[in-house]
């Protein structure tokens, strides 16, 4: 199940939001307390859904005519009763004048940490090198163009000042995640705020960050020296909300709460025969105002109910058509772009090569290699587990372990190094029992491989791919494509659902 990735989605989103909102220079007081000095660290309290989580920590030293950010974000959650603790931190080092020099991004699960690093040279190149357990990985990326880091960033925010209808663009770049989010900055009017219980008249601004797959809005509450003393941010059916506060209340007890069990959705009644159904017609239902935005795709069709908000979604999953040869020599500029190596399908690597290879055997045809990929991947990884944060197909590669994810990028690497166009989807898959519940659908990752002319789902971790999978984005297995997830999951009920055997 993908929701433990989505947490890590969620700690890494806040920083760049943050980033954007302001960067800090003060400590902020505690609730009951007179306004602190001027320091260089800020503390946060986090809440979700109205309960104390975690909290946020931001520090800014300058040293030796560089600028060094870090911006610590830690959530306790429950998983089935047990507390799970997940810790991002992110460092940016910078030019005084915001160029940035080099970055530190470390994930930590509580079970296991990954570290990435990277330098940025003159020439805009980026030497990464990734670390989980005892495994390194290294790249050069370019540094994308526009991309600012949290200094970068500071000094735009005070250039543009927070007059009321100030508007502006900036690419906020994350470490976490290797990608830079385009975010629209809006200056708002000035209101009073409560921060536990103290109430300070703060300016509002408004930051959407927006990726290929999907937009988050946040709302920020900045005092006269554009530091940020409040954020709201809904996300995954429910609301993020950081606070500034004292250190010892952000370091404080936590109020633990179960997230994951509100990221599983049940059907009005346990489904039966999902594997064997042909198709299966799902309502989904909106809740509050939310506007559901469902991609139609060969596995299935969107359609919307009489009232407009109701989405009838009917999954009908393709079976592939045997004598369709590889590798693919077609034009399609979907299927070409899916057989493109990237940041975390990484398909031209020679070890990649091999286990596709190994996978393939003999076979010439595309069905046949298809499903010879996706059982090769589903005994290959050994260690199925949620240790790993996000992994991309090399890693995984060299492991052997990992979630749904990490079955899916491997598949997804297999099939393009061989010819076939293939990509990671996500969305939710209807399971018989997860975290002491039965008959859920819990956010989950699979594939689909162009066969002929029709795109073929394919379910390395469960048991193959059925009408019990809705799909809700489809990317190349960057972790920015939980964007395409993050506004939509927890946001609907399935009201009915109907079997067609």
């Amino acid at each position: 199940m993908l929701k433990q990735k989505l947490i890590c989605v969620l700690t890494a989103i806040l920083i760049p939001v943050g980033a954007t909102a302001g960067t800090p220079a003060t400590t902020a007081p505690a609730a009951t307390t007179a306004p602190a000095p001027k320091a260089e660290t800020q503390y946060f309290a986090l809440f979700l859904g109205g309960k104390k989580a975690g909290y946020s920590k931001r520090a800014r030293r300058v040293a030796g005519g560089r600028v060094i950010t870090t911006e610590t974000v830690v959530i306790t959650i429950s998983r089935g009763g047990t507390a799970l603790t997940v810790r991002q931190i992110e460092r940016h080092v910078e030019t005084t004048d915001g160029k940035p020099l080099a970055f530190k991004a470390v994930q930590d699960l509580g079970i296991t940490a990954s570290t990435t690093e990277g330098t940025v040279d003159a020439a805009g190149k980026v030497n990464v090198a990734t670390t989980t357990g005892q495994s390194v990985q290294k790249h050069i990326m370019a540094w994308p163009e526009g991309a600012m880091m949290s200094e970068a960033l500071r000094l735009l925010q005070k250039k543009k000042g927070l007059a009321k209808g100030t508007t502006y663009t900036a690419r906020a770049f994350s470490a976490s995640l290797l990608t830079a989010m385009d975010a629209e900055i809006r200056v708002g009017t000035a209101r009073d705020v409560d921060l536990l219980g103290r109430v300070v008249t703060l300016t509002e601004v408004t930051t959407v960050m927006k990726t290929s797959a999907g937009a988050i809005t946040s709302t920020s509450y900045v005092d006269k020296d554009a530091d940020v003393q409040k954020t709201i941010m809904p996300m995954l059916g429910t609301k993020v909300e950081l606070l500034a506060c004292s250190r010892q209340f952000a370091l404080s007890k936590n109020d633990v709460t179960d997230f994951f069990d509100k990221l599983l959705l049940s059907p009005p009644e346990p489904l039966k025969g999902v594997g064997s159904a042909s198709a299966i017609t799902y309502t989904l239902e909106p809740t509050g105002k939310a506007k559901l935005k469902i991609p139609t795709t060969d596995n299935q069709t969107v359609t919307l109910g009489e009232l407009r908000r109701v989405v009838i979604v009917t999954v009908r999953p393709v079976g592939p058509v045997a004598g369709k040869t590889f590798p693919y020599k077609g034009e399609d500029k979907v299927a070409l772009s899916a057989l493109k190596p990237t940041r975390f399908l990484q398909c031209e690597d020679e070890k990649i090569k091999a286990l596709a290879r190994q996978a393939v055997g003999d076979t010439e045809d595309t069905a046949e290699a298809v499903r010879r990929i996706e059982k090769f991947v589903r005994n290959y990884i050994e260690k199925k587990d949620l240790s790993v944060g996000y992994a991309s197909a090399v890693e995984v590669a060299a492991s052997r372990q990992g979630d749904c994810s990490e079955h899916a990028v491997l598949a997804a690497a297999l099939c393009r190094a061989v010819g076939i166009p293939a990509q990671v989807v996500t969305g939710l898959a209807y399971v018989e029992s997860f975290g002491g519940r039965k008959g859920v659908f819990g956010p989950h990752a699979w594939n689909r491989a162009l066969v002929g002319k029709k795109w073929v789902g394919f379910d390395a971790a469960l048991n193959g791919y059925d009408a019990g999978h809705i799909t809700l984005a489809v990317g190349n297995g960057d972790p920015d494509d939980f964007f395409g997830i993050v506004s939509t999951l927890g946001y609907f009920k399935i009201v009915k659902a109907t079997i067609q055997k």
